[in-house]
C-alpha cells in the first residue's frame, strides 16, 4: 500500500492511497478460501467447490466487501501513523468511472481513493500561575428570604368567589376570544382561564381593563401587542378580545407560619426559609460560576492563539448564524433595527465561532492531558435531567440519544468542560468579592464573551454561546396571546 501525502497548507490535508491490485487479488483469494469451505452448491459436495466457480459466483461481491472495510478501516490507521487526529471524519475521494471500478472489483486495476480533511493543531500548554479571577459572592439577607417566602405564599393563596365587581388583586375566572383585524388568531382563545389582576400574566392593558366587572359581565378589551412581542405575525398590532367573565374571587387573607409550610409539602416554616435560602443561593451561585468561567475563558483566549481547523469554525458559525435568525424572526426585527447589518453582524459572530472552537480544543488538551473522564452515571444524570425538562416526551428523547450520531457527545461535552473549569479553578488565583444581588445580576454579556463590536440582536448569541442556561431554546412555547412571553411569565 502507498501512501502519498498530496496536500500540505496549513492544517488541510490530503493523502493518496493506493493499493496494488495484486495485494487486492491476494487478499480476495485468501476470503475465496475461507469461502470455499462453506458454501453449498448444487452439484459439488461440501469443501469440494472448484475455487475458479466460487470465484465467479462470490468474487465481485468479496471484492466490495474488502473495498468497504478499507474505506472504513484505512483512513483511522493512516491518521494513527501519521500522529494526526482530523477534526472532522475525513472525506474520502474514490473513482465515480464504472468502467474504472469494474476493473477494481474484478482485480485488474489498483484500488485508489483520496482522504481530504483537517488536523486538529498541536497544542502545547502553558502555565495558568497568571491566570487571576474574582469570584463574586452574595450574601443571601433574611428579607430575601421573607420575600420570596411570600411570593411563594402568594402563589399558593386561595381565592374565595364574590359577588362584587373585580378590583385590583381579584382573579378573574373568563372566556376570551383574540381577533386581529376581526379575525381570531392562534392562540387567542381560551375557556375558564384564571388571571389575578395585578399579576402583569397578560399583555400591557389587558388586566387593567377587567377592573369593575362582575360575573356574568361581557366586554370587549382592545390592547395592543408589544413590539417585541415573539410571534411576528402578532407583534406591534392591535388587537380585540371578547370576554365573557365567569367569575369573580377575592383573596383569602395569607400567613407566613408553619400552617403555610405544611400546607406547601414542608414540616415547619425554619424548613421553608432553609429550603428558599438553598435556591437563592444556589441561584446566585451558577451565576457566580458563570462570570468565573467567563473569566477564565478570556484569559484563556489571550495565552492560546492558532489557527483553528475552518470547517468545525464553519459549523459553529453556521449554529449561532441559524439562532440569529431565529431571535430576529420571533422579534420581528432585522439588522438594522439592531443598529448593524448583516456583513457586520456576519464577521462579528464569525469571530465568535472562531473563538469557541479554539478554547474548545484547548479545554479539550487540558482535559485529556489531564485524564478527565466523564462516568455513565454523569451521562445518565444528564440524560435524566433532559428528560425531566420534557414531561410526557420522554420516549421520543430516548429515542433521539439512541439513534442519532453524535447525540451522546451532546451530553458528554459540557459535563467534560466543567469538569476542566473545575480543574483549573483549583490551579488560577481565585479572589472572593461580596457583592450586592444586582451587581452580581448585572449583564456582563458582552464581556469577553465576543468581539468587541456590538452584536446584532439583543439575545446575544455569546452569552447563549457559554452559559449554561442555553437549553432553554428548546424549551416547547407557551401560547402566543394574550399571556406574555414566558420570559416576563407568570408567578406560577
Amino acid at each position: 500500500m502507498q501512501v502519498i501525502e498530496t496536500l500540505a497548507e496549513g492544517l488541510k490535508r490530503e493523502i493518496k492511497v493506493i493499493i496494488p491490485a495484486k495485494d487486492m487479488e491476494q487478499r480476495m483469494n485468501e476470503r475465496l478460501a475461507d469461502v470455499k469451505d462453506k458454501v453449498r452448491i448444487n452439484g459439488f459436495r461440501p469443501g469440494k467447490v472448484p475455487t475458479s466457480h466460487v470465484k465467479k459466483m462470490y468474487g465481485k461481491s468479496i471484492m466490495a466487501e474488502l473495498v468497504n472495510e478499507i474505506i472504513r478501516d484505512k483512513p483511522s490507521a493512516i491518521l494513527s501513523e501519521r500522529g494526526e487526529k482530523s477534526a472532522t471524519q475525513p472525506e474520502i475521494v474514490m473513482t465515480e468511472d464504472e468502467k474504472e471500478a469494474e476493473k477494481i472489483l474484478s482485480a485488474q486495476a489498483d484500488l485508489e481513493f483520496t482522504l481530504s480533511y483537517e488536523i486538529i493543531p498541536a497544542i502545547e500548554l502553558k502555565s495558568v500561575d497568571g491566570i487571576k479571577v474574582t469570584r463574586e459572592v452574595v450574601e443571601v439577607s433574611e428579607d430575601e428570604i421573607n420575600e420570596q417566602i411570600e411570593k411563594i405564599a402568594e402563589s399558593a393563596r386561595t381565592f374565595e368567589a364574590k359577588k362584587g365587581k373585580a378590583a385590583d388583586g381579584d382573579r378573574v375566572t373568563m372566556d376570551y376570544l383574540g381577533k386581529v383585524d376581526g379575525e381570531a388568531f392562534d392562540g387567542g382563545k381560551d375557556e375558564d382561564a384564571e388571571l389575578v389582576i395585578g399579576s402583569n400574566r397578560f399583555i400591557p392593558g389587558f388586566e387593567e381593563q377587567l377592573v369593575g366587572l362582575k360575573a356574568g359581565d361581557e366586554k370587549v378589551i382592545t390592547v395592543t401587542f408589544p413590539a417585541e412581542y415573539p410571534a411576528a405575525n402578532l407583534a406591534g398590532k392591535e388587537a380585540t378580545f371578547d370576554i365573557t367573565v365567569k367569575e369573580v374571587a377575592s383573596p383569602a387573607k395569607t400567613e407566613i407560619n408553619d400552617e403555610l409550610a405544611t400546607k406547601l409539602g414542608v414540616e415547619s416554616v425554619e424548613k421553608l426559609k432553609e429550603i428558599v435560602r438553598g435556591q437563592i443561593e444556589s441561584q446566585y451561585g451558577n451565576v457566580t460560576r458563570q462570570k468565573v468561567k467567563r473569566q477564565i475563558l478570556d484569559q484563556l483566549d489571550e495565552l492560546y492563539k492558532f489557527e483553528s481547523p475552518s470547517k468545525l469554525v464553519d459549523a459553529e458559525f453556521e449554529n449561532i448564524w441559524r439562532q440569529i435568525n431565529t431571535d430576529l424572526a420571533q422579534s420581528g426585527k432585522t439588522f438594522a433595527d439592531e443598529d448593524t447589518t448583516e456583513e457586520a453582524a456576519r464577521e462579528e459572530y464569525r469571530a465568535l465561532a472562531e473563538r469557541r472552537v479554539r478554547l474548545g480544543l484547548v479545554l479539550s488538551e487540558i482535559g485529556e492531558k489531564a485524564g478527565i473522564e466523564v462516568t455513565e452515571e454523569e451521562m445518565q444524570r444528564s440524560l435524566f435531567a433532559q428528560l425531566q425538562q420534557f414531561p410526557g416526551q420522554e420516549k421520543q428523547i430516548l429515542d433521539f440519544f439512541r439513534n442519532t450520531p453524535g447525540a451522546a457527545a451532546s451530553l458528554r461535552a459540557p459535563i467534560f468542560e466543567e469538569k476542566v473549569i473545575d480543574k483549573l479553578l483549583a490551579e488560577v488565583s481565585v479572589a472572593d468579592k461580596t457583592v450586592s444581588k444586582d451587581e452580581l445580576l448585572a449583564d456582563d454579556a458582552e464581556e469577553g464573551d465576543k468581539p468587541a463590536k456590538k452584536a446584532a440582536p439583543k439575545k446575544k448569541a455569546a452569552a447563549k454561546a457559554e452559559d449554561a442556561a442555553e437549553g432553554d431554546d428548546a424549551a416547547p412555547k407557551k401560547k402566543a396571546a394574550p399571556k406574555k412571553k414566558a420570559a416576563e411569565g407568570d408567578a406560577e
